[in-house]
């Protein structure tokens, strides 16, 4: 489904949580929606689920907006970091309730889940911890088969195990039956190898949307004497710099091979650091 993002904008009193964006999704990938703590990441996921109405502009899916819209929410399923269900529902009713909702449901998928993470049937949402709740919203999102999949830092209070199981399940369905999946996490490092596409937010804008692989191969930290990392990065977009005792560090897109005939040590930026870099970059 190819999700168009024009001129977005919410405002919530004076304070500005989406300010003019605008980017496409194009078919099924998996998505990184990066950035800071009140960056409008959150926003633009409530937006585009249906829950909200944007100040301005527009969401389209598939040329329709969803807010309001049965035919689209029912193929997007959001799963928040808290808050996904009733308190007062057991496990199964909540299970029951959702493949009530969403046509392509995979009760296979979310019995072997409720297995994998020891997760009751019948207990009572109210009576789990903050990391079999994850579980169970896991299970949600990863059942529902739904076009768009939507996880807002989904594992709050699962261990490291718990985790990696996750993202190897998600992997497997996805590659088993494309989705579109829209994946916003703090913890960048552990799940910046499954995305294909990274968004970056900072302030309400976008500040990158790239594809994965070009950031991997063109994101780098090239070191070497002030002089020669000057020249080199004249003509290159710099994201940040830092200079030490006649020495200098720039963190650039550009060429390796270029860098390192210019006689420059060059390193990869991990995904993580460049989210950091350039949601500190000044007027980013």
């Amino acid at each position: 489904m190819k999700i168009e993002v024009k001129n977005l904008t919410k405002r919530y009193n004076d304070n500005l949580a989406l300010d003019n964006v605008s980017f496409t999704l194009d078919g099924p990938n998996i998505y990184g929606l990066l950035g800071r703590n009140g960056a409008g990441k959150t926003t633009f996921m409530d937006i585009l689920s249906g829950q909200i109405l944007a100040s301005g502009g527009s969401i389209l899916i598939d040329g329709e907006n969803p807010f309001d819209n049965r035919r689209l929410t029912e193929s997007i399923c959001l799963i928040k970091e808290g808050q996904n269900f009733k308190k007062d529902l057991s496990i199964k009713n909540v299970l029951k309730i959702f493949s009530y909702f969403y046509p392509k449901w995979d009760q296979e998928l979310a019995d072997e889940l409720i297995k994998e993470y020891k997760l009751n049937p019948k207990s009572k949402v109210k009576t789990l911890s903050k990391g079999m709740e994850s579980a169970l919203g896991i299970t949600v999102g990863l059942a529902s088969k739904a076009p768009i999949t939507i996880f807002d830092e989904p594992y709050i209070g699962l261990d490291a195990p718990s985790r990696k199981k996750f993202y190897e399940i998600l992997l497997e369905e996805y590659q088993s039956e494309k989705r579109t999946i829209i994946f916003s996490t703090h913890l960048i490092d552990e799940v910046s190898l499954l995305f294909e596409e990274v968004l970056i937010l900072q302030e309400g804008k976008v500040v990158l949307h790239e594809q994965s692989d070009i950031l991997r191969d063109h994101a780098m930290a090239v070191s070497g004497s002030l002089e020669k990392v000057q020249a080199f990065i004249a003509d290159k977009e710099v994201i940040k710099t830092k200079q030490l005792a006649g020495m200098m560090t720039a963190y650039v897109y550009g060429k390796p091979e270029e860098a390192k005939m210019h006689g420059l040590d060059v390193e990869g930026v991990p995904i993580q650091e460049l989210m950091i870099y350039l949601t500190e970059k000044e007027g980013a």
